[in-house]
């Protein structure tokens, strides 16, 4: 990665400089380690699941109660 350094009077770096190509690499990376960590955070709460047509039914009885 080839980077240039934007520096005030006293040679203090304060930003830098990267190629586009680089930055979006960056972001990407950055993306995908959120999609990990977020996963990783689903993977550990305890779920309780049910079976499609039972979520169907109890959708149906729902909506006949409220009509």
């Amino acid at each position: 990665m080839r980077t240039q350094y934007v520096t005030d009077n006293n040679g203090n770096k304060l930003a830098i400089i990267l190629p586009i190509k680089e930055y979006n690499k960056m972001i990407d990376d950055l993306e995908e380690l959120e999609d990990i960590k977020l996963y990783d955070k689903a993977k550990q709460r305890k779920q309780e699941f049910i079976d499609a047509q039972q979520a169907f039914n109890e959708i149906e009885q729902s909506r006949k109660k409220n009509v």
